[in-house]
């Protein structure tokens, strides 16, 4: 008779260890898998309340767009449209020209 290799003998446990950590997520990105998640597209202020032009002076309209920092928001977290996205960001740096609105706000200086 043959004798079997050590190897065969031990019991198995599951293979390594990236092997184990995948098969407890459930898929590569760490959660279950489900379907396609369907987004509901942001629609832009300016084009439903059909505002043709973005003032400058209007410094309460402009600051929703700014963080706490000063930054501009991007379109992706605000949801307006490239063409107002560009009016919007025109006219915030017009406001910060003229000191209507804060480059910085005190809390970064």
């Amino acid at each position: 008779m043959m004798e079997r290799s050590s190897r065969s003998q031990r019991p198995q446990r599951g293979g390594s260890r990236m092997q184990q950590r995948g098969n407890q997520r459930g898929n590569q990105r760490g959660g279950p898998q489900r379907g396609p998640q369907i987004r509901k597209k942001r629609s832009c202020r300016f084009c439903d309340h059909k505002d043709v032009y973005i003032d400058y002076k209007n410094e309460k309209k402009l600051q929703r767009f700014v963080s706490e920092q000063g930054r501009i928001i991007p379109k992706r977290i605000t949801g307006t449209c490239s063409r107002h996205q560009r009016m919007l960001v025109q006219a915030i740096k017009r406001a910060r020209h003229l000191a209507l609105l804060p480059f910085v706000s005190e809390a970064v200086k």
